[in-house]
């Protein structure tokens, strides 16, 4: 005959096990790989996400850097109520604020017009960062316009960082607005510190060395033709025709490597100086002989 005890505890055992039974089910679900949204979350419909394809890569490819060519308030203002748009705005408050502005699942309309390493309409694989800074006007002088605040810098260089190490973005892919639309656009201006970058990882640099050796010999054999800097400016990315003749366009992408590359002089005409830099920019880690 069964006591009271055991018709009390022989259900409870076996709903015990039942919910054991459950439990390790969802354990081996996770393990498999297996985390389905919920039916709410997406209409009715169980998602599975055990699989994951080799054929894919991220659309970001390109970090494009801009000014703003005034102050915050006019710059939030733009950003938001305009038919132009960014990731990211960069304040110059002490400390400086960061807005995300558009998801980075979402295309910014920032870059306009414009071309890099032989890809265009660039608003699609880029994300396009805005830096507050009252802008900067082509002198006579060579003044390079209004230094950038350091800390302003400083956390630019962290966003920029954090950016390209999520969607491990070449240091070549990381240029200005002047870069890709250099017949259109100045930003961020000679005053920008792309040095520094550089020297965080953050963009490509000249070697120093290389330049000055490549200068004495520009020297001693006469600047190079138009071709020869098309060509050149090509390779590092700039979006030129080959023309062989010193043209709008080419002037234009002379001006834009100055300005990211030899800002103490920008004057959109080849000269030594601007060649031996351009050729010791490397592409593939090494530059190229002479």
């Amino acid at each position: 005959m069964m006591s009271d005890t055991d018709v009390t505890h022989r259900p409870l055992t076996r709903h015990i096990k039942s919910k054991l039974v459950l439990v390790l089910a969802a354990v081996a679900s996770l393990l498999a790989g297996c985390t389905p949204y919920s039916p709410q979350e997406m209409g009715g419909l169980v998602i599975n996400e055990s699989l994951s394809s080799q054929a894919k890569k991220s659309r970001v490819e390109i970090i494009v850097l801009h000014y703003t060519a005034s102050n915050t308030p006019i710059a939030k203002l733009t950003l938001t109520q305009e038919a132009v748009s960014a990731h990211y705005l960069v304040t110059d408050d002490n400390p400086p604020i960061i807005y995300r502005i558009v998801p980075e699942t979402y295309s910014a309309w920032h870059a306009g017009e414009s071309s890099w390493y032989g890809k265009s309409a660039l608003n699609s694989n880029s994300i396009g960062v805005e830096i507050v800074h009252p802008g900067w006007v082509k002198n006579p002088n060579g003044g390079l316009g209004p230094a950038y605040p350091s800390t302003q810098i400083d956390s630019l260089i962290k966003l920029v960082s954090d950016i390209a190490n999520r969607y491990q973005i070449s240091p070549e892919n990381i240029v200005g607005h002047s870069d890709v639309a250099p017949s259109r656009k100045l930003d961020p201006g000679p005053a920008f510190p792309w040095k520094q970058l550089a020297d965080a990882g953050l963009g490509r640099w000249f070697n120093d060395s290389q330049a000055n050796q490549y200068l004495q010999q520009f020297k001693g054999r006469g600047v190079p033709d138009a071709r020869w800097f098309q060509n050149q400016l090509k390779r590092v990315g700039y979006g030129v025709s080959e023309t062989g003749v010193l043209d709008n366009q080419t002037k234009a992408a002379i001006n834009a490597f100055q300005l990211h590359y030899r800002p103490s002089q920008v004057s959109g005409l080849p000269d030594a100086e601007t060649a031996a830099r351009l050729l010791a920019l490397p592409t593939t880690g090494t530059a190229l002989n002479f």
